[in-house]
């Protein structure tokens, strides 16, 4: 499913036109991104939790040279499926 078919799906499911679905969803992935770059988590739930992880800096390898290269720390968006999430998809 692409952006474009989750806004029609939103828009039948929520009976609302596609234009109020589309921009209820990029509210909702605004709010999403402004949280975590904020270094916050959003938890929803029974659907599951937004965070921020930090990854350490690390040693890795250039695959086309094999010369060891080094990978600076950053932080990256996380998902933790909550159990109603799970439990749907079994």
């Amino acid at each position: 499913m692409n952006k474009s078919e989750l806004i029609d799906a939103i828009a039948g499911s929520a009976d609302l036109s596609k234009a109020d679905a589309g921009r209820a969803l990029d509210a909702v992935t605004n709010t999403v991104t402004q949280t975590l770059a904020n270094g916050d988590s959003l938890s929803l739930v029974g659907f599951g939790t937004f965070s921020v992880k930090h990854r350490a800096a690390r040693a890795g390898r250039n695959p086309q040279t094999g010369a060891e290269i080094q990978i600076k720390a950053s932080n990256v968006p996380s998902f933790k499926a909550g159990k109603a999430l799970k439990d749907s998809v079994n």
